[in-house]
């Protein structure tokens, strides 16, 4: 999927500001192109050995009368590019800038070196074809894709505490620069549509969720998501959780009553005090609703999800009543 067909592109648009770096792979680095860029003997320093401890650089020594040069660097520039940021491309003119390649005992051209942590570490000259090139830099910066498969989980990780911690903005921002790496990952889709939802912006989280594609619809997250927003659809129709609560106190045994108003509050985000609803009907009637009480709170646990506290600890009294 393309980014210019992403189905999540408008769905979070205009109310937040998504973006955000994943270090060498940002997306603002592959939009400015700073992936390649030309360097000086006074810049040599701050653009490779520095820049090298971040990332491996590839410098290009070259020349404008130099043939083979011509036909290398754009093989050079395309790798590079498609990359985003697995390593950075700095090419240096020879002729305006000698010393750093009479160092470097660089005597015919073109010569590509790698720098990593500040020194050279490996290299090649001619213009080798673009497999070749592919393979110095995987060799050089690993299999494409593992670098930032990781800093994604990374991201993915930091989005969740923040949105844990109701931060649903800075949460938002970082699950909207994964979906820009990545359109088709579920967990991002899945964290941006409950931000929307904890925004109050439900009707924006069901029209994401309809733009899904089917195959990617099938993902956990995003199962877990689609029954959050069937729950908070069913809660609207339930009534007055002001009025439930009066008839609970005026007829405690009115499980119909009860069971609404757990529905009610966990949509509020209140998981233990609908968790208790729940258990206190198990304990007094068990065949209520063929056992609707357990029916229901293990359909809160499945969009709650296992680690969550309140299935934690409703899961523990739910074994003690069904074990006792």
């Amino acid at each position: 999927m393309s980014g210019r067909d992403n189905p999540y592109g408008s769905s979070y648009g205009g109310q937040m500001n998504v973006s955000a770096s994943y270090g060498a792979a940002s997306a603002a680095t592959a939009a400015d192109g700073s992936h390649i860029k030309d360097t000086s003997t006074a810049g040599f320093t701050k653009d490779v050995l520095e820049e090298s401890r971040r990332q491996p650089v590839l410098v290009d020594f070259w020349a404008p009368w130099c043939g083979p040069c011509k036909q290398l660097t754009p093989v050079l520039e395309k790798v590079v590019n498609e990359g985003q940021g697995r390593v950075k491309l700095v090419k240096m003119n020879i002729d305006d800038h000698p010393s750093i390649p009479g160092q470097l005992g660089i005597q015919s051209i073109p010569a590509v070196i790698a720098f990593v942590d500040g020194r050279p570490v490996d290299g090649f000259m001619g213009a080798v074809p673009e497999s070749q090139v592919r393979q110095f830099i995987d060799k050089l910066a690993g299999p494409p894709g593992a670098d930032q498969a990781a800093e994604i989980e990374a991201v993915l990780g930091e989005a969740e505490t923040l949105l844990a911690g109701g931060d649903v903005q800075g949460a938002a921002q970082l699950y909207g620069a994964v979906l820009q790496a990545d359109p088709e990952n579920a967990k991002a889709a899945a964290g941006m549509m409950q931000c929307l939802i904890a925004m109050g912006e439900t009707a924006r989280a069901g029209q994401m969720l309809a733009s899904i594609p089917e195959e990617l619809a099938k993902e956990p997250a995003i199962q877990a998501v689609a029954k959050k927003l069937e729950q908070i659809e069913e809660a609207r129709k339930l009534g007055d959780p002001v009025a439930l609560e009066h008839d609970l106190a005026m007829h405690p045994d009115n499980h119909e009553a009860r069971l609404k108003l757990a529905k009610i509050r966990n949509v509020e985000g209140k998981r233990d005090e609908a968790a208790e609803h729940l258990l206190l009907i198990m304990k007094k009637d068990r065949a209520f609703d063929d056992d609707g009480a357990r029916r229901q709170l293990l359909a809160f646990f499945e969009v709650w999800g296992p680690k969550d506290p309140a299935t934690i600890a409703a899961r523990r009294r739910l074994s003690s009543i069904l074990f006792s």
